[in-house]
C-alpha cells in the first residue's frame, strides 16, 4: 500500500494561521460556460509549499478545459509574490486567460489590483471546498510526486521546474480521451 501515489495524503491539516478574507466575487457568480469545460482560457490557481518551513513556494495554474498546468516559482507565499506571478501569466497568455478561480488564501488578497491591471475576473471558491477547484487539486497531487512535502523548493532548479511542467502537460489523460493537455490547449489557442 505504501507505494501507491496518494498513500498518506489524507492527513489532518493544520489550521490556517495567516487569517483569511471574505471579499471578492463568489464562485456562484461564475458563468455556467466555465463549469461545463467547453470553453478554454478559464484557469484555477493555488500555491504548493515545501512543508512547514518558510521559504519559496510554487504557484500552479490549471486550465479547466485542457488541464494544461503551469507551475511558477514564487519567492514566498504572500500576496505580492502571487500577484507578480499572475500578472506575468496574464502578460504571457494575453486573451487566452479569461478567468481565474482561486481559494480564500491570503496570497490572493491583491485580487482588486490583479483584476484592474489584467481585466481578468477572479472568482473565489467557498471556504474548505477544494472540490470546487478539482482540476487544480488533482494536478497539485501529481506535482507532489516531484516535490514531496518537506523538500525545499529552493533546491529545485529552473530546469527541473521546466521538466516538471513538460511532464504534467505531455502525459495523455483519460478525461481528455487519451490526448495530452498541451495538445488540447494549443488546438484552442487564440493568437
Amino acid at each position: 500500500m505504501t507505494d501507491l501515489p496518494d498513500h498518506g495524503i489524507r492527513r489532518k491539516r493544520s489550521k490556517e494561521t495567516r487569517g483569511s478574507f471574505s471579499h471578492g466575487r463568489s464562485i456562484e457568480d461564475r458563468p455556467a460556460e466555465i463549469s461545463d469545460r467547453n470553453t478554454s482560457g478559464h484557469f484555477e490557481a493555488d500555491t504548493v509549499l515545501s512543508g512547514k518551513r518558510k521559504g519559496q513556494a510554487v504557484a500552479t495554474f490549471v486550465e479547466r478545459k485542457s488541464r494544461l498546468t503551469i507551475v511558477k516559482r514564487l519567492n514566498g507565499r504572500d500576496s505580492n509574490s502571487m500577484t507578480k506571478a499572475i500578472l506575468e501569466l496574464a502578460n504571457q497568455l494575453g486573451d487566452n486567460l479569461k478567468t481565474l478561480t482561486v481559494d480564500h488564501g491570503k496570497e490572493f488578497a491583491n485580487y482588486n489590483l490583479i483584476e484592474e491591471q489584467t481585466g481578468v475576473p477572479l472568482y473565489f471558491a467557498h471556504a474548505y471546498s477544494p472540490h470546487e477547484r478539482g482540476s487544480n487539486e488533482n494536478r497539485n497531487r501529481v506535482l507532489r510526486r516531484f516535490i514531496p512535502k518537506g523538500q525545499p523548493i529552493d533546491e529545485i532548479t529552473d530546469d527541473e521546474l521546466i521538466q516538471i511542467n513538460w511532464y504534467l502537460n505531455s502525459r495523455p489523460l483519460k478525461c481528455l480521451n487519451w490526448r495530452t493537455p498541451i495538445e488540447i490547449f494549443l488546438r484552442d489557442l487564440r493568437y
